[in-house]
């Protein structure tokens, strides 16, 4: 088949991997030079009119749109209006991602356990309801953040801040929530809106700094599976994954491509800390490695309302990614430091997540450069590998997290395979 993925980060690096493996001719755009490396870059106008035009110019197969911007765009509504298959939710669909106030009315509306919480328009309101509540407290921007617009107040005066700094925005929203306690996972339904298959779930480090401190960013590193019992993963497919799809359904909003959905493992049951309507990114970087089976038939089936959940196989092994950020992410990113790559090895791999330039002149252009994943029998064999790829990449000043997997007790294996 020929596919044409949309985006140009470390999750479509890994989209695009995951295709090339399984024998197809690819298309990206915008790309970056690692895509370059294996697929076709095409540039390209990226509003959502133009992407569906040249997916017909291009005889696009099938679409996979990675980020969620282009989805609230309605690039897939582009596409299906031109005949093209595309994998990934309408733009009224891409809402349960793109409006935090609107999802949590439908997690309310359907029945869906998520944390105790109030949404607001007006600042000094939402200020009187922080007063009123003992921290630590959860402040949401309502609107498309790119992970980063969370903030965990432990005082009320860093909730007031939040509040503050989300309402110098026309037209603005906050989602004020109680604090949940517990071990935080992902769990990814690929789906047709009626037919799904899980991902492996996996965890994501948020926070820039070890020992989950400082701010919160886009996602510093991920550990691929993250064990959760066979009935706590049943608890999530009845209560969170099939309502959340039968809800859309009865919405008349029907969710197809990828439902994240952001977990918090509650002494109460999981709940739902959000959902996305895409890969995740660093996920998709710890999760496709893993993937069995043809991520683009896959997807084109979705598209077309005929998914084979017993067709998605996974790996039995396991995977780490580790990302390097730029020096003053999350906050203001240094760009365009030189890179060199070492080579890696069987089962691993660096997605570039935020580079311009060429292999030959290789430089930073965002906040999370690069994502270094290793794949292995043991999380703790994938760690060290991983850990050990990302220490031959030159980058000064890079950032990166030593803890990633310390949560669960996994610890790099001091002598990787």
């Amino acid at each position: 088949m020929r596919v044409l993925v949309i985006g140009g980060g470390g999750r479509e690096h890994a989209i695009v991997h995951a295709c090339v493996r399984a024998g197809h001719e690819v298309l990206c755009t915008p790309g970056n030079p690692g895509i370059g490396g294996m697929a076709r870059v095409i540039g390209s106008a990226q509003d959502a009119a133009s992407l569906a035009q040249l997916a017909r110019t291009e005889a696009a197969d099938v679409v996979i749109v990675g980020p969620e911007a282009y989805l609230a765009a309605g690039v897939v509504d582009e596409c299906e209006a031109l005949g093209i298959p595309a994998f990934g939710p309408s733009r009224a669909a891409s809402r349960l991602e793109g409006d935090k106030a609107w999802s949590k009315a439908f997690m309310h509306r359907h029945g869906i356990p998520t944390a105790a919480h109030h949404t607001f328009s007006d600042l000094g309101a939402a200020g009187a309801h922080v007063a009123a509540l003992t921290p630590p407290i959860v402040v949401k921007d309502a609107g498309l953040k790119a992970g980063k617009g969370v903030t965990i107040a432990h005082t009320a005066e860093e909730a007031h801040a939040a509040l503050r700094d989300i309402f110098t925005q026309p037209g603005a929203q906050a989602v004020i929530e109680d604090f949940m306690t517990g071990q935080e996972v992902t769990v990814l339904a690929l789906t047709d809106g009626s037919a799904y298959a899980l991902t492996p779930p996996s965890q994501d480090h948020k926070t820039i700094h070890d020992g989950d401190t400082g701010p919160m960013t886009g996602g510093m590193g991920v550990i691929c599976p993250f064990s959760i019992s066979a009935e706590t993963l049943e608890v999530v497919r009845r209560d969170i994954i099939e309502p959340t799809l039968a809800g859309m359904r009865a919405d008349g909003h029907p969710f197809r491509g990828v439902l994240y959905a952001g977990l918090m493992l509650t002494p109460q049951g999981p709940k739902v800390v959000e959902f996305n309507a895409r890969f995740g990114d660093p996920e998709a970087e710890a999760v496709l490695p893993l993937l069995e089976s043809d991520l683009a038939r896959h997807a084109l089936d979705a598209a077309r309302g005929q998914l084979q959940p017993e067709d998605v196989r996974f790996r039995d092994a396991a995977s780490a990614t580790i990302i390097l950020a730029a020096p003053g992410y999350p906050g203001e990113p240094q760009k365009g430091i030189p890179l060199t790559l070492p080579e890696p090895g069987p089962d691993e791999v660096i997605y570039h997540a935020g580079t311009t330039g060429s292999a030959a002149e290789l430089i930073s252009s965002g906040g999370r450069v690069l994502a270094v994943t290793a794949v292995a029998d043991t999380l703790n064999g994938a760690l060290g590998r991983a850990y050990a790829l990302a220490d031959r990449v030159d980058f000064p000043g890079a950032q990166l997290r030593r803890d990633i997997g310390a949560r669960i007790g996994a610890a790099p294996d001091p002598t990787p395979v």
